[in-house]
């Protein structure tokens, strides 16, 4: 490449080996310390405002001292989701293929939209979601799409639902949902209209667990009413024990009453690549739709996010635009336009990481990975059932364990108080971090083991830490 001497925005090819070798430099010094250093590391807006707030340059800055300021003052700031110990919330490892992967992608600039503009690429994403399609074991008509993440996964479904099932625009039409199901499902809800008085919020069991029974009864009333069971969204791992609803029976209520069945598993669905996973994930394969998250159990760098649809036409139906200013896009036979498969025009080549990263490894590795992890989340459920400080309260599931500590004398406000204020210490001393939810209207330190990094004694620190604070 020769600069050109007008151009103000180039830079001589020295100059970007530097500058990229150096930024390669900042990543993996910072993976080779990260478990010497804290799972997060927080500030107020103040203090950032303080490092960062001033008026943008008129000319330029050195562009190694910029990386330096990156370092120092931007990118510590955050929970370090791919530290040992960080437990908390869902946390994502990327592996170093798939972090390649999207350099390679943020530097190649492909426009992932139109076959026209992204042969290679698009090629890729079918590769790699037909790879999905199979671990599921669903139809070869199978479609779908990569997406930033299970939100938009949920929200690309319910939509392709809505506008492809006849009836499904009416206001009879209702939408069954667990009570345990994601807020993302909730906000796609309201997002393609659907009004309060058309959600049923299905209960659950004693292992949260939407109950069969419930939407049986809750199908047949409606039906009784004069209304319409458009769809159901079930849990495959809900977000804060791991929960997974009884999917085979869900499915043949929903064959029988010809109703949509989508599975929101963006947080459990990879674990379909284990025995165990397989098992517990029985009856995915009877679904119409799935939401599925790579950058979670597949270990991508955000953002990674999947559908798939059994009838594979259906996301083209429900999707696909020409205007005329498109029309040299226009495919036929085999090509395929991602653009005509969701909302995004201008889009990422996702693909690339997720390809990269699988072919380096192989697939045996990943599967090995996700098994430690669950053997990992076991041994953490061991630990706590054993100490005489900390409390049960949700058994390992798809890498969650939820737990408390005991505090003697507190009643049930206080003791919330005291274990989110031992879980805040936790988070503040960098040796770790865990969250928080409700388990039955009990407030519960929530540990997410998804790292394939952390082994058992990270969470034997974590919990030690938790026990003696």
């Amino acid at each position: 490449m020769s600069p050109d001497s007008h151009d103000p925005l180039e830079l001589e090819p020295e100059v970007m080996r530097r500058l990229g070798y150096r930024a390669v430099d900042l990543l993996i010094d910072r993976l080779v310390g990260l478990d010497d250093g804290p799972a997060w590391h927080g500030a107020d807006r103040t203090e950032l405002e303080g490092r960062l707030r001033e008026p943008p340059p008129a000319g330029p800055e050195d562009g190694e001292r910029l990386l330096e300021r990156l370092a120092a003052d931007v990118l510590p700031f955050a929970g370090h989701h791919d530290h040992p110990r960080f437990f908390a919330f869902v946390p994502s490892c990327p592996t170093w293929p798939s972090i390649l992967g999207d350099f390679l992608a943020a530097g190649s600039n492909i426009f992932a939209g139109t076959w026209l503009q992204s042969a290679g690429a698009s090629t890729a994403e079918l590769v790699v979601i037909d790879w999905f399609r199979q671990w599921l074991g669903w139809p070869p008509q199978t479609s779908g799409i990569l997406l930033p993440g299970g939100s938009q996964a949920n929200l690309t479904a319910l939509a392709c639902a809505r506008d492809t099932t006849p009836g499904a625009r009416s206001t009879d039409a209702v939408i069954y949902v667990s009570s345990q199901g994601h807020s993302s499902v909730t906000r796609a809800i309201r997002v393609i209209g659907f009004a309060d008085d058309q959600v049923r919020a299905v209960p659950v069991d004693a292992a949260l667990r939407m109950r069969t029974d419930a939407l049986t009864e809750a199908m047949e009333a409606d039906r009784a009413a004069g209304r319409r069971p458009f769809l159901v969204v079930a849990n495959a791992g809900a977000t804060s024990t791991g929960a997974v609803d009884p999917l085979d029976e869900i499915a043949a209520v929903c064959a029988e009453g010809g109703v949509w069945l989508h599975v929101d598993a963006a947080y459990g669905g990879f674990v379909v690549l284990t025995e165990r996973g397989r098992e517990l994930l029985r009856g995915i394969e009877a679904a119409d739709s799935i939401t599925l998250d790579p950058h979670k159990w597949l270990y991508q760098p955000y953002e990674a996010g999947c559908l798939l649809v059994r009838e594979g036409t259906r996301l083209g139906d429900a999707f696909q635009i020409m205007p005329d200013y498109l029309r040299d896009t226009a495919v036929e036979g085999r090509d395929v336009n991602f653009a005509d498969r969701g909302i995004q025009l201008s889009r990422s080549a996702r693909a690339l990481k997720i390809w990269l990263s699988l072919k380096y490894f192989g697939v045996d590795a990943f599967r090995a990975a996700i098994d430690r992890s669950l053997d990992v989340a076991l041994h953490a459920q061991e630990v706590v059932q054993e100490s005489s400080v900390l409390e049960l309260v949700s058994p390992a599931t798809l890498g969650i364990v939820c737990f408390r500590r005991r505090f003697e004398g507190l009643d049930e406000a206080r003791l919330e108080e005291a274990n989110a204020d031992v879980a805040h210490r936790l988070a503040d001393s960098g040796e770790g971090m865990v969250s928080s939810t409700r388990v039955d209207g009990r407030y519960a330190l929530r540990m997410c083991v998804l790292n394939h990094r952390s082994g058992p004694q990270d969470v034997e620190r974590v919990l030690h830490w938790l026990e003696t604070a």
